[in-house]
Order: structure tokens, then sequence, then C-alpha cells
């Protein structure tokens, strides 16, 4: 029997520096790009940390720029503070330092500073038409995976839905992952993020639209924090552990562009934008009930996914699968991370809200391996709470 194996597009950063110590050694790579005015979106914490390399910036000539103002999941709002505040200064790079929502909202930023393309306009997959400014992204937590994604993520103030930006011109053009950056991180969002980064690798690999090139990365990534992520969140300066969850993370990232995530992203959005839980424990709530859904449309791969988790190959496929559903859950045990959306006082009464906002969201839902009704999702809901 033939088989035919679709086309695929992956678009990688132009370079990536990994190692401990990588950020002090990034302005040697940003000085060829001839840079003269650079923007640079990061938190308030951080400062103390980048003060070296602005410093350095200074010493080769390039005005920086600073802008600290994202404190949360940014929104479009957000967004148009940020360009209507810089968008007369010529900016030509942009260089985000900091978790998830920084570096989306320096790289749509990269695009939208000179662009006379409508922010309403690029809205959805592969709409902007082009990007002038140089984009260097530097993660300081290893989860998101943005760094290496074509997608920017933003909450729509009109609807309070989250939207996606996907789009290559949204992969950097230099991207600094320094497990270094991420010891200070607390040991909650360690876990949290940590489990968003597997949580891409494990809905790429389980994909309705998986594929060969890409499952290499997200095999790898989920061995690589389930290895090592209880570690990261019990000891935060355990260099080894921190630098293969970041590197899992990188992998995540890689993944998100050509093949993307599923129905636990799709349900762990509403959980966002309705009760401000944070994007990577949204993840964590429903990544072992939609696993168990999940299950009888794809054993073979989830059984996959259990070895790779660090299971033991049991008879069948099933038996195999459902017990790295039981890892997943003694990962999230074992970090401390609350495993119930009853814990975190979310009412029972909410869920057929949620379940109507994730049905919206229909560019992961249509990923998923196995088709998903309003009934299955208050169901889901039902069996996290």
């Amino acid at each position: 029997m033939m088989t035919v194996l679709r086309d695929i597009s992956v678009n990688f950063p132009n370079k990536i520096l990994f190692g401990s110590g990588c950020l002090n050694q990034i302005a040697s790579d940003i000085a060829p790009l001839g840079l003269k005015k650079v923007l640079i979106v990061s938190i308030a914490p951080l400062l103390p940390t980048i003060q070296s390399l602005i410093k350095q910036l200074d010493n080769i000539g390039i005005q920086v720029f600073l802008h600290t103002g994202i404190e949360q999941e940014p929104s479009f709002d957000d967004f148009n503070q940020l360009i209507n505040s810089y968008v007369s200064e010529n900016i030509d790079g942009v260089i985000g330092i900091g978790g998830g929502s920084v570096l989306d909202i320096a790289k749509l930023a990269a695009v939208q500073l000179k662009s006379d393309q409508k922010l309403g306009a690029i809205v959805g997959k592969n709409l902007i038409r082009e990007r002038r400014i140089k984009l260097i992204c530097v993660p300081t937590t290893a989860g998101t995976g943005s760094e290496a994604s074509p997608n920017a993520i933003f909450i729509d103030p009109v609807d309070h839905q989250k939207k996606g930006i996907i789009s290559p011109f949204l992969v950097p053009d230099l991207v600094c992952v320094d497990p270094l950056l991420t010891h200070s991180v607390p040991a909650g969002v360690t876990a949290a993020t940590g489990l968003d980064a597997l949580t891409h690798c494990l809905e790429a690999y389980t994909n309705k639209f998986a594929h060969p090139f890409i499952d290499i990365y997200a095999l790898e990534g989920i061995k690589l924090i389930a290895a090592n992520l209880v570690k990261a969140v019990e000891d935060g300066s355990h260099e080894f552990a921190r630098a293969q969850v970041a590197m899992g993370s990188l992998f995540g990232g890689i993944c998100l562009g050509p093949v993307n995530t599923a129905a636990v992203h799709a349900l762990a959005y509403p959980l966002g934008t309705r009760f401000q839980i944070a994007h990577g424990l949204s993840n964590a709530l429903l990544l072992p009930h939609v696993m168990t859904f999940n299950i009888p449309a794809a054993p073979d791969r989830y059984a996959a996914v259990a070895l790779a988790l660090g299971c033991e190959k049991l008879a069948d496929d099933r038996g195999t699968a459902m017990a790295g559903v039981e890892k997943i859950k003694q990962i999230i045990r074992a970090c401390n991370l609350p495993a119930r959306l009853r814990d975190l006082n979310i009412p029972e009464t909410s869920i057929p809200q949620l379940a109507e906002d994730a049905m919206k969201i229909t560019r992961l839902l249509v990923n998923n391996p196995r088709e998903i009704t309003i009934d299955d999702a208050i169901s889901i809901y039902r069996e996290a709470y």
C-alpha cells in the first residue's frame, strides 16, 4: 500500500546560540547586522541582567530604547500602546528578552514598526507581507518556545479570546538560549512553563498532521523535559537540568510552526482569558484528560509518547499509552502544581461557557487526532474539575 508524505515547510531562526552565558556573547553577533537603533522589550525585574548587554550595544554605537511595560499575557491594546510609543523612532532592530509574552510582543513589533498593514489585517495565518526590522529573541523561561516559532498570541479585548498571528516573518534572525537566565525563575513558574513546553512536543507528535521531520524534535523534547523538569523545579540552580529543559522548550518551539498544537491548547486558552490562569498551568490542568480522550484515536502515537516519558512498554499500545497519562499526572504532582480546576476556585457552572469558548479555537481543534464536539469539551472540563 502506497502512502503519501505531506509537504512541509519549516522556518528556522537564521542563527541559534545555545549555552550557559551566551547572552554575554550576543553583542558580537548583533554587531554585523549594522543596526543603529534597537528597541529592547523586557520586564523590570530583568533590568539588572540586561545592563551589560545595553552597555555593550552602546559601545558599538547602537542607540537603545527600553520597554518594560508587559506584565501579563499581552493584548492587542498593550501592543498598540508599544507601537505608538516607538513608531517615530526609526527603530531598525528589536530584541525581546523575557518569557513568551515579551517575546510575542517583540516579534510582532519587529513586523509592525515599519509596516503599512493594519493589525487587524494580519490576524490569522500567513497574512504578513514583510518584516523590515531585524529580530533577536532571548527567552528567560523554558516553556513557550516562542523564540523558535512563527506564532504570536494575543488577547483580543473585543471578545476576550486569544488570537493567533502566524507567519514565517515572526521567526527571529538570531536566537540566544542561555539556560543561566532560567535559574532565577521561581519553582511554580518553572513547573508550569516546563509543562507548556512538554505539551507543545506531545501535541505535535500526536497531531493529526504530525510529520516525521518534526517527530524527531517532538520526541526528543518530551524525553529531555520529562527526565529533567522535576529536578529543575526542586533545584533551580541545577545547571544540567535547566539546560536540558531549555533545549526541550526550544525543540517544542520548532514543532509549533509546521505542526502546532491541538485540543489541550484550545481548551486551555479560555482558562487564561476568563480566569487569568497562567497559560502553562492551564495546559497542565487539561493535558492528562485530553490525552485520555485522544488515546482511542491514536494509541500507537500515545504509546510512543509514554516510552519517551520514561514508561515501560506494556502488552499493548493502549495500556502503554495510559501509563503515559499516569506519568504526566505524576510529574504534575512532583512539581507541586494544582491538578484540578476546583483547586483554582473556578466555578463548575462556568464549564459550558469555557467549552463554548474553546470550540471557537478551530485553528487548533482541527489538528486534534480525535474530533471534539462541544459535549466532548464539556466532559473533558468536568473530568478536569
